[in-house]
């Protein structure tokens, strides 16, 4: 039985889940709006200064003092702030500084914002039952996040400085040349990560050989303009370094006197042979890792005397001061497949295919008893080597829009997000999956953490209907098209499912369908008659799966290194000593990490 709180959380787009293990050893489970927001609706006597939200009780006291409180009109456009002065636990009762102008009525929607910080702290006072004023204390956190996912596909990272050897400037805006649309007249690439690019006077040969020194002084100086040119992260990327890595130390040794915040070198993040691959890596880690490292910062802040552990792309847990921005890509997800893996064998399932439908996106994944993995991937244009769960990911999750173009209906690839959110959140958000859930009733809005607006779904829903008309399209009834919404986001997600089954040669049907994150048992059901599958599980804990998977994860490390010479039984033997030496390497890193001797595996 534990003696301090323990708390799984995953960071999505739209939720936060949080199961938290009590000292008591009881589990608890919430989910908070990822924005780190509250939101509510006056209920029965609020009047002047009060507000009163039969949802806030049994909060903790006086745990909304110093919020804004917003109030919000009926398609979500603010009307009225507030600052909440005091907060009555027992009654729900938020006493603001000032009545709102216009006055009150009860069924007024609003969101409390800016004094909860960020959504797991929020997470963790709200089940700790913990007031603003008092410490955190002790506590135990692992954490998965969609920070550094959101910051690259937004290209909100740092501002950043790309060192390479001199001639190979363009490498990575060339690319494979891969041609993925090959039809398409009008190619968008997504823009470099790297700002401004330094190519430095050395060469390393094909054997791991000097041809030519690095000038340290030159080196200096182009690293100097970096800076002046406003980089505060630098990526370094020397040809041939995975042989040779002197240049690339004496790169790292410069780039570390003149302060950059942060310094990805390709030889200590991958020791693969491609210099491309490296690049790439290296730029993605410097381009994330100072949002990762903010991030983490501000959590850290909030609990001095926590333990954080943060979930990688592989599924092992890290220290958060040690979390890469190369392996944060799927750290979320990657808590949902150790969790499928585990509520799937404890069923009895020896096959399983995840299906995890959150609120931007739905990835998918299969196990068979052990884990399938990917060692190279590209997102959004980026190509990362590290390992990774092999997830296929499509843009269909409960806050993914569904728009009518003036021909036919679509679902995604943008999502509403947690701010505005869906239409029934209140705040004029676009129609969205979760929308055609609550209107077809597969949503039990008691349940929800928040009020929902129906109204608000039917009148988008009429837009539609009205616009259909308009473009001669037969007439369809608003379930109708709610029905025609959601066969399309079904038929996208089952095609997902095919990806990572059908096409690597393994039928669906012999696996069973494991639906969790807060959409996906809306949708099992279609899903599986879609695919001939004939068994579905819900977890009791599928709304959460990913956190408590994040829960049951281990602290695990991965090493490769390049050999490039023919395999066969002599040179296995030869190659032993370098896997003793790398295990050795890996078991102290574990070790680091303050996990037990006793429970390394060998």
């Amino acid at each position: 039985m534990p003696d301090e709180w323990q708390f799984w959380l995953d960071v999505g787009g739209t939720f936060t889940d949080c199961v938290a293990l009590t000292p008591a050893g009881a589990y608890l489970t919430r989910k908070v709006l990822s924005s780190g927001a509250v939101k509510g609706r006056a209920g029965d006597g609020s009047a002047g200064r009060t507000i009163i939200d039969p949802a806030r009780q049994g909060d903790p006291p006086d745990f909304y003092r110093g919020w804004t409180l917003t109030l919000l009109d009926e398609q979500g456009a603010p009307l009225d702030r507030r600052r909440v002065e005091s907060f009555d636990a027992e009654r729900g009762a938020l006493h603001l500084d000032a009545a709102p102008a216009g006055g009150m009525r009860a069924g007024t929607g609003f969101e409390l914002s800016g004094g909860g910080g960020e959504a797991p702290v929020l997470a963790m006072r709200l089940m700790m039952g913990l007031s603003p004023d008092e410490p955190i204390g002790p506590v135990r956190v692992r954490l998965g996040t969609t920070r550094g996912t959101n910051a690259l596909l937004e290209r909100k990272g740092a501002p950043l400085g790309y060192v390479t050897t001199a001639g190979f400037a363009d490498l990575l805006e060339i690319g494979t040349q891969a041609r993925p649309e090959l039809f398409n007249l009008n190619i968008r690439r997504p823009p470099l990560l790297h700002r401004h690019v330094a190519e430095l006077d050395e060469r390393i040969d094909a054997h791991g050989n000097i041809l030519q020194p690095l000038d340290e002084s030159q080196a200096e100086a182009a690293l100097k303009e970096l800076r002046e040119a406003g980089c505060t992260s630098l990526a370094v990327c020397l040809i041939n370094a995975y042989l040779n890595d002197a240049h690339e130390r004496v790169v790292r040794r410069v780039a570390d006197r003149l302060g950059f915040e942060q310094v990805s070198v390709s030889t200590e993040l991958s020791t693969t042979i491609k210099a491309l691959d490296r690049g790439d890596t290296a730029v993605l880690d410097a381009y994330l890792s100072p949002v990762i490292r903010r991030y983490v910062a501000a959590i850290r802040e909030k609990m001095p005397e926590g333990d954080l552990k943060l979930m990688t792309s592989a599924g092992g847990l890290v220290d958060g001061d040690h979390f890469a921005g190369k392996d944060s890509l799927l750290s979320g997800p990657a808590g949902g497949v150790v969790g499928l893996a585990r509520v799937a064998e404890d069923a009895g399932f020896r096959e399983a295919i995840g299906f995890d439908m959150g609120g931007t996106s739905t990835d998918v994944s299969r196990y068979d008893g052990q884990h399938e993995y990917r060692y190279a991937d590209e997102m959004d244009g980026v190509r990362v080597v590290a390992p990774a769960y092999a997830i296929e990911t499509v843009a269909a999750g409960g806050g993914s829009i569904c728009r009518y173009d003036g021909q036919r209906l679509t679902v995604g690839p943008d999502s509403g997000g947690a701010d505005p959110g869906p239409a029934c959140y209140g705040r004029g958000g676009p129609l969205t999956v979760t929308d055609i859930n609550l209107y077809l009733g597969r949503i039990d809005a008691s349940r929800f953490p928040f009020p929902l607006d129906l109204e608000a779904v039917r009148n988008r829903l009429s837009d539609i209907a009205d616009r259909m008309a308009e473009a001669g399209h037969r007439p369809m009834t608003e379930a109708e098209i709610a029905e025609g919404f959601t066969r399309v986001a079904n038929l996208k997600m089952a095609g997902a499912i095919r990806q990572i089954s059908a096409a690597r040669g393994y039928d669906p049907a012999e696996h069973a369908l494991v639906a969790f994150g807060g959409a996906a048992p809306q949708h099992a059901c279609a899903i599986a008659r879609q695919l001939g599958i004939r068994r579905v599980l819900l977890h009791p804990m599928a709304g959460v799966l990913s956190a408590y998977g994040i829960g049951m994860a281990d602290v695990t490390r991965f090493d490769e290194q390049t050999v490039l010479k023919p395999l066969n039984d002599e040179r296995l033997a030869e190659l032993e000593p370098t896997f003793q030496r790398m295990a050795a390497s890996l078991r102290e890193q574990v070790l680091a990490e303050g996990v037990d001797p006793e429970r390394i595996d060998p």
